[in-house]
Order: structure tokens, then C-alpha cells, then sequence
């Protein structure tokens, strides 16, 4: 295969498995479709555990995730070239095992979004196997901790969202790996600029507890539970609006507070529970409150979100949790950042001050660091992946 034919590529990551989660589904999307559209080939697989199935006792072809996978995978235009696998099985919905094993005998590069994948028939024949992680801090504590068997030694190479990892400010342990850091990618045509606002609020997406917390070398990494508790009187101090499309348990006894404060909260399903219904939520919001779990500021990771690379795309302004990204990206026109309440009344302030130059700076900004056409060509540079 010679380079202008492109590479062979395996994806892995999940798409379907869980119903209602438009945004996570894009985060994958973006790499299956922006790598397609330099032109390789790409093979998408998205391992699913038994517990995951519903209904159950059924054969996966037969159940719901089974139906969302073989929507998406239609709709997006791959469903060719991918397969859903039961794990530890070779039980398949789309490609067969047999094929999905030929791809993998022939693949220049796996990108194991989050390491998903982990059978070694599929990994082992690939040369190049990059674990992409999309949760920084967490997943190499976790790791260090032995709390969770984050499958690190099956890759070759390391690929994270955390902008900032290897940085002398960054608190991420390294698991001595090597950590190439990367932005998220977007693909800019399906996230044209928004013409029009149905949302005329700040608004996020946003899981309110996640897993669970942890801790490590002193730091507390907690989740966006305890990064929004400091900022609870916010909505009360400014004429701008928050809208949270927010997964949370109706016995949280913050709930009430949220309410209270004048937090507007929009059922996240209805808002982001497809992938063409998170699109236009993000694209018809008037800016991102980009709140981050507690752990990512912390650890000053970098993390930088897949969301908020939507909402620049979109030319939504971002005003974005500090989590240290500031020496990759630009900031103060477009993308903002705060540490505290009196800076995101400051970012409301500058925002709203210039609304349409921070769209046009939003929109500018997505261009030259989000773009996938220069995201993953970079990214397939730094892996060495070369046909």
C-alpha cells in the first residue's frame, strides 16, 4: 500500500453501546470520518460487554445497541467497513470475526480509543497500537494505583488529550510512557458555523458525578460534582443564562440548590441523545460554560474537550475550567478560561462585550487546532505510522 492509496486503520471505541450519548458517539466519530476523509481505510470496531445488552439473553444482533449501531454506521456512511463484537466472543454485528481478523492482519495503525479493544487476536497483529486516551489523570492513576487494569502494555504508543502532559506543571503520573499529546479533532464540514441560536444561554453537557472520584500523591480528583459546588451562586450574579443538559440522580440533594440559584437544567436525552440532536444543541447555543471534572483541573492535565471544540467549530465562544491548556491554545478571544467566579463573570463580561468577534475568533481558532485534516495527519506523523 503506498501512501497516496492511504494507510490501513483500525478504529476502535464506543458508539452505541450506551443509548442517549450523542456527545460521546461525535468524540469517536470524529476520528472514524476525518480519518476517511484524507482517504485511508478504515475499519471500525466497537467491542461491547454482555452487561451492556439489552434485552438480555438475546443474540447481539437482536438487541438495542445492536439497532443504534447499525443506524449510525448508515447514517455516517461506514457501516461497509465496521462491526460490533460481543467481547470475549467472536459474535459480531456487521463485518464478521473472520473479517474483522484480516483487517487487523493487515492494518498499518489501531487507535484503541480509550483502549476498548482487548482481544489480542485483533491487537497483536498490528504493529502500531495507539491507546488514545481521552480521560487524563484518571486513567494513568488508576493505573499507578493498580486499581483498574488500564491495558497500557498492550500498545506501542500513547496518545492523550491532556495537553499538558509531560509539562513540568503537570501532576499526571506517566506510567513511564512516552505521551504524544494531541487536540481533539473536528471535522469542520459536518460543524459548519451556526446561523442562528436556540439557546440564547451559556450552556454544557455534562455528567454530574461519572465514575467514581480518586485520589493520589495528595491530589483529590473529583468529577464535575465538585468542580460546579464553588460556582453554585453564579446564575444570581450576572444577567447572562446557564443552561445545563445534565445526567443527574433525582435524589441528589444538590439538585434543589441548582434550582435554587437559577440554573436552568434541560433534560440531557432530549438535548444530546442522538448525535444530530447534540449538533444542534452545541451549534444553537449562544457560548460554552466549559466545566471540567475537578480531577482534570487539578492534576493540570490540559485536558481539553471534544465539546468544546464542537462549540468553536460552531463559532460558539468557549469559556473553558483552567485545566492548563494555555501553552497549546490561544486564549481571550473566542476561547476563555476561568479558575474561579469572579473570572467566568469577567469571561461573561468580555464575551458579551464583543459577541460576533469572539464567534469570528471561536470559528478561527477551531480551524487551525482542531481541524481534522491537520489534527490527524500530525498524529499519524508522530506514531511514525508511514505506509
Amino acid at each position: 500500500m503506498t501512501r497516496s492509496s492511504g494507510l490501513s486503520i483500525v478504529v476502535t471505541g464506543m458508539i452505541a453501546a450506551d443509548a442517549h450519548h450523542g456527545g460521546a458517539t461525535w468524540a469517536v466519530l470524529q476520528y472514524v470520518l476525518g480519518l476517511i476523509e484524507l482517504g485511508h481505510h478504515v475499519c471500525f470496531i466497537e467491542p461491547i460487554m454482555a452487561s451492556k445488552l439489552r434485552p438480555a439473553n438475546v443474540t447481539l444482533a437482536r438487541t438495542a445497541a445492536a439497532a443504534r449501531f447499525r443506524w449510525l454506521t448508515e447514517r455516517f456512511g461506514f457501516s461497509a467497513s465496521a462491526a460490533m463484537l460481543l467481547e470475549d466472543t467472536t459474535e459480531t454485528v456487521g463485518l464478521s470475526y473472520a473479517a474483522i481478523r484480516e483487517w487487523a492482519r493487515q492494518a498499518d495503525l489501531l487507535i484503541n480509543i480509550s483502549g476498548l479493544l482487548k482481544d489480542a487476536a485483533l491487537l497483536e497483529p498490528i504493529a502500531r497500537r495507539v491507546y488514545l486516551d481521552l480521560d487524563p489523570g484518571f486513567n494513568q492513576v488508576w493505573q499507578s494505583a493498580g486499581d483498574l487494569d488500564v491495558p497500557f502494555d498492550a500498545h506501542t504508543h500513547f496518545v492523550t488529550v491532556g495537553l499538558a502532559m509531560g509539562r513540568s506543571h503537570c501532576r499526571v503520573p506517566t506510567c513511564g510512557k512516552r505521551w504524544i499529546t494531541t487536540c481533539p479533532p473536528v471535522l469542520l464540514r459536518k460543524w459548519p458555523v451556526a446561523p442562528c441560536l436556540r439557546h440564547d444561554a451559556f450552556t454544557t453537557v455534562a455528567n454530574w458525578r461519572s465514575y467514581g472520584s480518586v485520589q493520589h500523591d495528595g491530589m483529590f480528583l473529583g468529577q464535575k460534582v465538585h468542580a460546579l459546588r464553588p460556582l453554585l451562586e453564579l446564575p444570581r450574579k450576572t444577567k447572562a443564562h446557564f443552561a445545563l443538559a445534565l445526567e443527574i440522580h433525582p435524589s441528589e440533594p444538590d439538585l434543589a440548590r441548582l434550582r435554587q440559584n437559577g440554573w436552568m437544567l434541560i433534560d440531557p436525552k432530549r438535548a444530546s441523545g442522538t448525535p444530530l440532536a447534540y449538533r444542534r444543541f452545541v451549534s444553537g447555543s449562544r457560548a460554552e460554560f466549559g466545566l471540567a471534572k475537578s480531577g482534570y483541573v487539578v492534576s493540570r492535565s490540559g485536558w481539553f474537550s471534544d465539546r468544546s471544540a464542537c462549540y468553536l467549530a460552531a463559532g460558539r465562544p468557549v469559556l473553558a475550567h483552567d485545566t492548563g491548556f494555555g501553552a497549546a491554545l490561544p486564549t481571550g478571544k473566542g476561547l476563555l478560561t476561568f479558575s474561579n467566579e469572579s473570572d467566568v463573570l469577567a469571561g461573561i463580561d468580555a464575551i458579551e462585550s464583543d459577541y460576533c468577534g469572539h464567534r469570528e475568533a471561536a470559528r478561527a481558532i477551531a480551524q487551525s487546532y482542531f481541524d481534522s485534516r491537520r489534527v490527524l495527519p500530525r498524529l499519524i506523523d508522530r506514531v511514525g505510522a508511514i505506509s
